[in-house]
Order: C-alpha cells, then sequence, then structure tokens
C-alpha cells in the first residue's frame, strides 16, 4: 500500500491526448523529477499545471499535469496525471521516466484495488467501475453507473444493519437476562424482521437473471441444417455481409459472430455450422463447434425450410433443445409450406423470408417478447449480476431461512443468533466488509491496465 505505482490509462495508439498516471506517498515528488514548470510541491491540490516532462536536458513532450493530494483522490493516496500528447512512443517514453525515478508498473486494476483497501470504495462499486468500462449497451451503462453510485450497496448495508441490530438485542438478552430496562426479543418480532430481509434477498434472486442480461446481453444461436439461411438471417439481422452465403450446402464451417441492441440491450448472435453427419474432418469440427456454441447459449433460433417437411434428424434435434429457449425461423414462407407444426413443440414460431426479410422484424419482437427486455428498461438497476454476489445472498438466505425456522419452533435465541450472525458475515463478503486476499487478486486482475 505504501509504494508508488503507474500506468497508462488510456488505450495505447495514436490519439490527441494520453493519461499515464501515478499513485502513490511520494508520487508528487517523483514527477516533480522530471517535470519543467511550476514546482508541483507548491501548487494547490486539484490542478493543471503547464510545462514539460524532461529527461536531463531533453524535453520529451508538451503537457498538462493534474496534481491531486490524498485524501480527496480516488485512491485516497496522492495521485498524479500526466496529461501528454497522444502516440506509443511518447507516452511509453513518459512511462519509462516514472519507472526510472521510483514508481513500479500498477498491475491490471491496482488503482481500484487501492481504493477499495483505502476505504474509498466497496466491492460492488469497485466492479460497477469495471462494468461500467467494458458496457457496450445503454442499459450496461445505465446498470453499471447505478453500482458505481452505490446504490445496490445500500441495500446489501440495509439488511446487515437491521442483521446487526437483531444479532445486538439478541445478545443483552442472553447475557443479560436480568436487566429489566433491555428490550425483549419476542419470536414474533424476530419472525417479522427475518421475514422482510428474507423477501428483498429473494426479490434479489429473483431478478438475477435480468442482471446477467443487460450486464452480458443475450448469447443467440442460429442453427438448423445447412442450406436452410441460417447465414442469411445472420447478415440481415446485423444489416451487414459478415457471413459467406453461398448454395454449397456447409460453406460455414467456423462459428461467425456479431451483435445488434434490442431495447438497449446488447444481442449476440452466433452463425454456426449447418448440423449434419459429414465425413468432411473440418466440417466435423464446425458441427461440434455449433454443438457446444448451443449449449452454452441463452436463446436457439433453430431455422427449417418451409418447403421441406421434417426429417427424423430435426424431430429429434428439436427435442434436444428443450433445455434451452427457442424461436424456430421457417425460411421461405413464400413456397408453399410442408411442414407440419405439431411437429416442433413450441409455440415460438416466426415465418419469414431472407429474400424479402419479411419475418425479421417479427424475430426481433420475439426476442424482446421472451426476454421481458420491456419490462427490464422500466425497473430500477439493483440486480446481481455476478456468480459470486448470487452465491453469497443465496448462502445468507439459507441462514435466514434457518434462523426463521428456528423462531417457529421456538428454539433458544442463542441458536438463532448463530444464524442471524452467519448471514450478516454473507451479505458482508459482498461488499469487501470481509474478504480473502486471493478474492481481491482474482476480482481485479480482470480490470484494466491503469484502473
Amino acid at each position: 500500500m505504501n509504494e508508488n505505482i503507474c500506468a497508462i490509462s488510456t488505450a495505447l495508439g495514436v490519439g490527441a491526448i494520453s493519461i499515464v498516471r501515478s499513485s502513490g506517498p511520494d508520487v508528487i515528488k517523483i514527477v516533480k523529477k522530471i517535470f519543467q514548470g511550476e514546482d508541483l510541491e507548491s501548487v494547490n491540490t486539484h490542478t493543471l499545471n503547464y510545462g514539460f516532462i524532461v529527461d536531463k536536458d531533453e524535453k520529451i513532450d508538451e503537457v498538462l499535469v493534474s496534481v491531486m493530494r490524498a485524501p480527496n483522490t480516488f485512491t485516497r493516496e496522492d495521485v498524479v496525471e500526466i496529461n501528454c500528447h497522444g502516440g506509443i512512443t511518447t507516452t511509453n517514453r513518459v512511462l519509462e521516466l516514472l519507472l526510472m525515478n521510483g514508481c513500479r508498473l500498477a498491475e491490471p486494476g491496482e488503482f481500484s484495488k487501492k481504493a477499495f483497501l483505502n476505504g474509498r470504495i466497496d466491492l460492488i462499486e469497485a466492479e460497477g467501475i469495471n462494468d461500467l468500462i467494458l458496457s457496450e449497451s445503454e442499459e450496461a451503462r445505465k446498470y453499471a453507473i447505478n453500482r458505481v453510485e452505490g446504490n445496490l450497496s445500500k441495500l446489501i448495508i440495509d439488511q446487515r444493519d437491521i442483521l446487526l441490530g437483531l444479532s445486538a438485542e439478541l445478545e443483552v438478552n442472553f447475557d443479560f437476562p436480568e436487566e429489566m430496562d433491555n428490550p425483549e426479543v419476542t419470536h414474533n418480532n424476530l419472525h417479522s424482521e427475518l421475514t422482510k430481509i428474507k423477501d428483498n434477498l429473494n426479490d434479489l434472486l429473483k431478478h438475477s437473471k435480468e442482471g446477467q442480461i443487460i450486464k452480458n446481453g443475450i448469447d443467440v444461436a442460429i442453427v438448423g441444417k445447412p442450406n436452410v439461411g441460417k447465414s442469411s438471417i445472420l447478415n440481415h439481422l446485423l444489416d451487414q455481409n459478415k457471413a459467406i452465403v453461398t448454395d454449397i450446402a456447409g460453406t460455414t464451417r467456423d462459428i461467425v459472430e456479431g451483435s445488434i441492441t434490442l431495447n438497449g440491450i446488447k444481442i449476440n448472435l452466433i452463425d454456426t455450422a449447418g448440423i449434419r453427419d459429414t465425413e468432411d474432418i473440418v466440417e466435423k469440427i464446425g458441427v461440434d463447434k455449433s454443438k457446444e456454441i448451443l449449449s452454452q447459449a441463452d436463446l436457439a433460433i433453430y431455422v427449417l425450410n418451409n418447403n421441406e417437411d421434417i426429417d427424423d434428424d430435426e424431430s429429434a434435434f428439436l427435442k434436444s433443445l428443450n433445455t434451452v429457449q427457442k424461436i424456430v425461423f421457417i425460411n421461405k414462407d413464400d413456397l408453399d409450406s410442408k411442414i407440419d407444426t405439431k411437429k416442433l413443440e413450441t409455440s415460438n414460431i416466426v415465418y419469414g423470408n431472407t429474400i424479402t426479410h419479411n419475418g425479421l422484424n417479427s424475430l426481433k419482437e420475439k426476442i424482446i417478447e421472451m426476454f421481458n427486455l420491456n419490462e427490464i428498461k422500466s425497473k430500477n438497476y439493483n440486480f446481481l449480476s455476478n456468480a459470486r454476489e448470487i452465491a453469497l445472498v443465496r448462502t445468507a438466505l439459507e441462514s435466514i431461512e434457518n434462523a426463521l425456522k428456528s423462531v417457529e419452533d421456538e428454539m433458544p435465541l442463542e441458536m438463532i443468533s448463530v444464524d442471524i450472525k452467519k448471514a450478516y458475515d454473507d451479505l458482508g463478503e459482498i461488499i469487501g466488509a470481509t474478504y480473502k486476499d486471493e478474492l481481491l487478486d482474482e476480482l481485479f486482475s480482470k480490470f484494466c491496465l491503469g484502473k
């Protein structure tokens, strides 16, 4: 925590401006060594200072240097940011001078890690920062800024405060039962408060899928036999010729991907190789990849030819999709239909064709309807979205349910207190009130360098 770290905080490449960030107890002195201009140790905090970065007598770049003194900074340490001209050579040279004069290169996410360890942000807010950087849709941005603002953290903290109050009252009652002025904790009172917490945690879990959709988008695999129009559907939905389209069966042999946005939610479209038995080694690899993608997808769009009857292989494959949400897109609806829709085992059927683009808007509307994308937009953004948070809420909920069972059975208060403390600790892990070093290393390693 006492080390001086530095990193390039902007994307490395050609641009108007690059920012080289440093944080630590001595960074103002370090930057002063390579800065020609105002005395940085004397300037006011949170000021921009014009001058040059120099290496002995050589001017490296004309810059603006931001000086921000602790504790009113992101890391709650002294922070100096050098705003230099964009470009790989110039930016790297400035970074090199900082490394030569007392800084070390920051690890990915280390600035945010310092902010967490110094109490500036909690783990939910830290993950929100990374989500904000990586957001690829408007809804993902709104979700991330909600976490950064601490709204989800407050919800978790409120539940912990109630549990802490209950735990304190229980401690007093069974440690000092003779004290007449102690508030009596009754089983009815405990049941009422614990039920409220249970309902709130259940509500968080109920909407966790929506949080994952907002954050990660929806993975949609376009599947079917060769030459049913999968690649054409992908191209028309993306409004670009991304996948090669020919009349030759088995043209698509590798995964082709692209994304669109529906109601502010990212839709990841994946065109797969036509699924069939084949002796072609390369095509077989593509078919195996298609099946793997399908097993991980949130939605399968199964494409059929309107003028061909459903064969046994297609019927068997459709049955195998029962574990995945699916839409059947019946292509070439301008031709006479030979499909018995009773064999499809789903009501999510869309007719269309890729010549006139008929039905493609209906396909989008069906996706919106199946994933309730209209409702997601109108709700608040206090969603859980990662496995760590969801697992901890489930564990806390289990402790609350155990406590409620003990209350209903009128078990001793000491036993009830154990489960209440367990739930309190589990919720604390979500915001980082308690943590393991391995967790921090894993979490912040996913951040970009310089953040």
